[in-house]
């Protein structure tokens, strides 16, 4: 067993605890032999605490098949930017390889979310914040809502911080530890970009007005039409929100994303930009939208604007929205479009429209 004197782990101590400043050595990995990693483990090995809430379709095991398997993925070989993406949808290993490229980390954690089929049905509660609550409880582990009961172990901060815990024991070669807090009690949150799609993208939102976060990537989305959380105060200032949809995906011709937009206030950073008519930096817009042919297929439309099987290739196979990816994940954040009135078609109030 090594034995380290208390001089020595004080100073260690000290050196770690030092504040970033601009003259600091700029990140870098050293590993022997840089490579990608693709980890995978088990929330409930990492964390005994963890438990199954079959009530809300949250389960670790079904069919005898674990559901509780949790993925990240980091490249060595290339330039960290001290940054974690944390992925609130299914494992999605084309966007992993794509944000690694960018020098991202990124995991996928396993957290309550089916209960969307149990609560997100028509027509909507009183309460116009009825799932947002849900989601943020879902998120957190904290007592947002009297429908579900989600303790903070099985929260998705938790999750993250415990599997990133583990990351760091695991693939010290990815340098995982520099997002833990300096305490060791939780994640440095102002390093992370919080990204989903559909109902991930839209948890993605409503946890970024919570908690301060360094970006949010919302793929089609965010949803939750009937309800007006999108316009509660942010702890994430809003230039830092950015919003990808497809034209013929029924949130969009369902004025659903155009809302939620609204609502979170990214008329503020520019006007909505169909990426297809121009290239980047796309008038540093925070709204951008394709249409990108799909046959017609409103499903196909909806994961299209993602990395995967359902992204639109052109005629020499290559992905149409590549440059798009990265600016929604790179694009610095202090750059902005020049504001715009809201849209007078985009309806806000939906429960009306419900209502008919």
């Amino acid at each position: 067993m090594r034995v380290f004197s208390l001089s020595v782990i004080l100073s260690l101590a000290s050196v770690c605890s030092l504040p970033t400043t601009a003259a600091e050595a700029p990140l870098a990995f050293k590993d022997p032999s840089p490579r990608r990693y693709e980890l995978t483990a088990r929330a409930s090995l990492i964390d005994p605490r963890v438990k199954a809430h079959p009530e809300i379709e949250f389960l670790l095991e079904k069919d005898g098949k674990p559901q509780d398997t949790e993925n990240a993925s980091v490249d060595t070989r290339v330039a960290p930017q001290g940054k974690l993406v944390i992925w609130l949808m299914g494992n999605s290993p084309a966007l992993f390889e794509r944000v690694n490229s960018y020098g991202l980390h990124a995991i996928r954690v396993h957290y309550a979310n089916g209960w969307f089929g149990k609560f997100g049905k028509e027509p909507p509660p009183a309460d116009d914040k009825f799932l947002g609550k849900i989601r943020l409880e879902a998120a957190t582990g904290e007592d947002f809502s009297d429908q579900v009961v989600i303790p903070k172990p099985d929260g998705m901060m938790e999750r993250a911080y415990q599997f990133v815990k583990w990351l760091a024991k695991e693939n010290p070669q990815g340098k995982w530890d520099m997002f833990l807090s300096a305490d060791g009690k939780g994640l440095k949150w102002d390093r992370v970009i919080i990204a989903g799609a559909s109902h991930g993208a839209t948890t993605a939102a409503r946890f970024a007005l919570h908690q301060k976060v360094d970006r949010v990537v919302m793929f089609c989305g965010p949803r939750d039409q009937y309800e007006t959380w999108q316009g509660l105060p942010s702890a994430t200032p809003k230039n830092r929100f950015f919003g990808f949809s497809h034209v013929l995906d029924g949130g969009w011709t369902g004025g659903h994303y155009c809302r939620s937009w609204e609502l979170l206030g990214l008329q503020q950073f520019g006007a909505i930009v169909n990426v297809d008519q121009g290239a980047a930096p796309f008038g540093n817009s925070r709204r951008l939208i394709t249409s990108a042919d799909v046959k017609k297929d409103a499903k196909k439309a909806h994961s299209s604007v993602t990395p995967g099987g359902a992204a639109v290739k052109d005629a020499s196979g290559k992905y149409l929205h590549e440059a798009v990816w990265k600016y929604l994940f790179t694009q610095p954040v202090d750059s902005v479009g020049q504001p715009v009135d809201s849209d007078p078609k985009c309806l806000k109030d939906l429960r009306k429209t419900a209502a008919k």
